[in-house]
């Protein structure tokens, strides 16, 4: 975020992160309490566009990027656990980070190759490390505040110019990646009493709290090294520690860094693992992934298909993954369901809204407005991205129905 904006001014990053995840909620949110389903976008454009010529498509074109995207954003914890390892390795190069990401990946999967019993209580475990990581650092940065070194800025910081539109856009792309969460209760919304009153609650608690913690760690971490320091450094959090405490502490936050990234990766692979397998249960993904273990009677195809394309995707660079997944992302799933939510209210007369967000269609028209503006500001390589994905989703509806006929 630092290096992306050139300064302490990336904080707007996540203030303008903060609006487009509210009101981007608020669309999850409307959608969420009239079909409190498992599935969450998936059951929102079948739906929505029932008894029309989309009724099959938009499903299907959302487990097409799904399965481009989810493996993408996966690989980002791999490269994240492999990236800081070498802060006990020094030697390491990028080739022994790629190697360390693939093993990670292989023991995900085979730690995920058994019932959902044992891997919910591991679950928890890793969730309660990753509150006491983010609490040391935040505790201990905002303990040793010194303004002047946060709010250093630089000369023509708030200059406003296509430089800093770009720069913006991608501070955003990335406070995006970083919110990545907040409407996960939609995919378990069949599971939610009161679901009117619980899931957009829900969403609003979640993306206040999360833009709390990573603007508190932001400035946390620049009050005690230098921005400019802060931008070039390859272990920024384990710097800022080692100077306030001493080298036990940088090694110390490092194996908590590493504890958070295995648990981010282990939650995903587990969830994202039965997002193919629920739609072709469905007849509306390749049947393939519909099939269960025979014994362990957990989706093993999808899970294989899944943590394998994580581990192929994770011997890319960061920087390419987290740009590439929320550009094959934007598209069909944060655009496709504004639409779907507009269509609704427009031309279903006979569904109901039991939850109906405020100032309609105001907060539709700021996520649509948010997610355009991350998209056109991702790059070119990441726009021609997504929209290939689109494409090939197409053709391979067009596959897909044949083989079902």
């Amino acid at each position: 975020m630092l290096a992306t904006m050139g300064g302490p001014q990336s904080v707007l990053g996540w203030v303008l992160g903060t609006v487009l995840a509210l009101a981007d909620g608020l669309v999850w949110s409307e959608l969420a309490a009239a079909m409190p389903g498992a599935g969450g976008t998936y059951l929102y454009l079948r739906e929505a566009f029932r008894a029309t010529s989309l009724a099959r498509l938009l499903p299907f074109l959302f487990i097409w990027q799904f399965i481009w995207s989810g493996p993408l954003e996966i690989a980002s914890g791999f490269i994240g656990f492999g990236q800081y390892l070498a802060y006990f390795f020094p030697g390491m190069g990028p080739s022994h980070v790629r190697l360390v990401s693939a093993a990670l990946g292989i023991l995900v999967v085979i730690l995920l190759y058994r019932g959902i019993t044992a891997v919910g209580r591991l679950t928890v475990v890793l969730w309660a490390g990753m509150l006491l990581t983010v609490s040391w650092i935040i505790a201990s940065g905002l303990l040793n505040f010194d303004a002047g070194r946060v709010f250093d800025f630089p000369p023509g910081a708030f200059a406003f110019n296509l430089g800093f539109l770009m720069g913006l856009g991608n501070a955003t792309l990335i406070a995006m990646y970083c919110f990545l969460g907040y409407y996960d209760i939609c995919y378990v919304g069949g599971e939610v009493r009161d679901p009117v009153r619980v899931i957009p609650r829900a969403i609003l608690y979640s993306v206040l709290a999360v833009a709390v913690i990573y603007t508190l760690m932001t400035l946390a971490v620049i009050a005690v090294v230098p921005w400019r320091e802060a931008a070039a450094s390859r272990f920024v959090v384990a710097e800022c520690m080692r100077r306030l405490y001493g080298e036990w502490a940088g090694a110390a936050i490092t194996a908590l860094i590493l504890w958070c990234a295995f648990a981010s990766v282990f939650a995903l692979t587990l969830g994202y693992s039965r997002i193919p397998y629920a739609a072709a249960r469905d007849g509306n993904f390749f049947a393939v992934f519909a099939r269960l273990h025979p014994t362990g009677k957990f989706p093993h195809v999808s899970l294989l298909v899944i943590g394998g394309l994580s581990i192929a995707a994770a011997m890319l660079e960061l920087e390419t993954v987290l740009k590439a997944l929320l550009a094959a992302r934007i598209l069909v799933q944060f655009i496709g369901q504004i639409f779907a939510l507009v269509w609704l209210r427009t031309r279903r007369r006979d569904f109901k809204l039991p939850y109906r967000m405020p100032l309609y269609p105001l907060p539709a028209l700021v996520a649509f407005a948010g997610w355009v503006y991350v998209f056109a500001t991702s790059g070119a390589p990441f726009i021609l991205f997504g929209l290939l994905v689109l494409v090939t989703g197409a053709l391979a509806h067009r596959l897909f129905r044949g083989r079902t006929r």
